[in-house]
C-alpha cells in the first residue's frame, strides 16, 4: 500500500491522517476497517512505547495484506547503544515505519546507526514530559530518520494538550516540515482534541485509549469509535475545503 505520509507527498495545509496503536492482528485488521489510515503495533500493558514481540508484528503485516500502512514501536532504549539493535529487530518484520524513543543525550553516531537499521522507516518520539527542543528535531533529521513525533511518556490520564500548549506543539511541527520530516502528536488524545490539534499541522494524529472501550487503552479496541475520528478528521477537512 503506498504511503500516505511519503516526503513531499503531503500537503501543508492537509488534515492529519489518523495512526491507531494495536496489539495484535485481529486489532489492526479491526482499525483498517474502520478506516484507520495507519495501523501501529504496540503493547498497551507495557508503557507508552512497549513493543510486541517480533512473531507478533510479523503475523500482523502478514494480516493486514496492504488494508492500511503498519508501524510498529521498537521500545524505549535507555542506552545508546541498544537504539540500533532494537531497531533492526522490529524493521525485519517488514513494517513500513518504525518508532522508537530517542533521548537528547544520545549521540549523533547512534542516531545515524538507528537510521541506518530502517533507512527511510524510522521515526523518533520525543516525549512531551521532557519538552522537545527544536535542535533534537534538525539532529534526527540530519542523522536520516524519516519523521519525528510527540507523544506522552505517563499514561496518567493527562494528554498532550495537558502538558504541552499549542504554539509549543505548531513551533513543533513546523520545524518537522522545515527539515522535511513527517510529524505526528499522540499522547492519551480523544476523539475531542482533533478539531484543537488538526490546526496544528502534524501530518498524523496516534490515538490509543480515546478509541479503546471505556477509554481504557488496556481494554479492546472499540471500531465505532475509530470510524468516529475518521468521521471527525473528515468534517474537519471538508471544512477546510469549503
Amino acid at each position: 500500500m503506498p504511503s500516505p505520509f511519503e516526503r513531499g507527498a503531503y500537503p501543508d495545509d492537509a488534515v492529519p491522517r489518523l495512526l491507531v496503536s494495536v496489539r495484535d492482528a485481529d486489532e489492526a485488521l479491526a482499525a483498517a476497517a474502520a478506516g484507520a489510515d495507519l495501523v501501529d503495533a504496540k503493547d498497551p500493558d507495557r508503557g507508552a512505547l512497549g513493543a510486541l514481540p517480533v512473531t507478533t508484528v510479523r503475523a500482523l503485516v502478514d494480516r493486514i495484506a496492504g488494508r492500511a500502512v503498519t508501524s510498529a514501536v521498537a521500545g524505549e532504549p535507555t542506552d545508546a547503544t541498544a537504539l540500533a539493535p532494537c531497531v533492526a529487530a522490529m524493521a525485519a518484520t517488514g513494517v513500513n515505519y518504525v518508532k522508537v524513543a530517542v533521548q537528547g543525550d544520545f549521540p549523533d553516531t547512534a542516531l545515524a546507526e538507528a537510521a541506518a537499521a530502517a533507512p527511510g522507516r524510522l521515526i523518533a518520539v520525543l516525549f512531551a514530559e521532557h519538552e522537545p527542543a527544536p535542535a533534537l528535531v534538525a539532529r534526527v533529521a540530519a542523522a536520516g530518520f524519516v519523521g519525528a513525533m510527540i507523544d506522552t511518556a505517563t499514561k496518567d490520564g493527562r494528554r498532550l494538550p495537558d502538558l504541552l500548549p499549542i504554539p509549543v506543539l505548531t513551533a513543533f511541527t513546523r520545524a518537522c516540515r522545515r527539515h522535511d520530516l513527517v510529524s505526528g502528536l499522540a499522547g492519551s488524545l480523544a476523539l475531542a482534541d482533533i478539531e484543537s490539534l488538526a490546526p496544528v499541522g502534524p501530518h498524523y494524529l496516534g490515538f490509543r485509549g480515546g478509541l479503546c472501550h471505556d477509554s481504557d487503552r488496556t481494554k479492546g479496541l472499540d471500531p465505532a469509535r475509530v470510524a468516529e475520528a475518521v468521521r471527525i478528521l473528515r468534517a474537519c477537512a471538508r471544512r477546510d475545503a469549503a
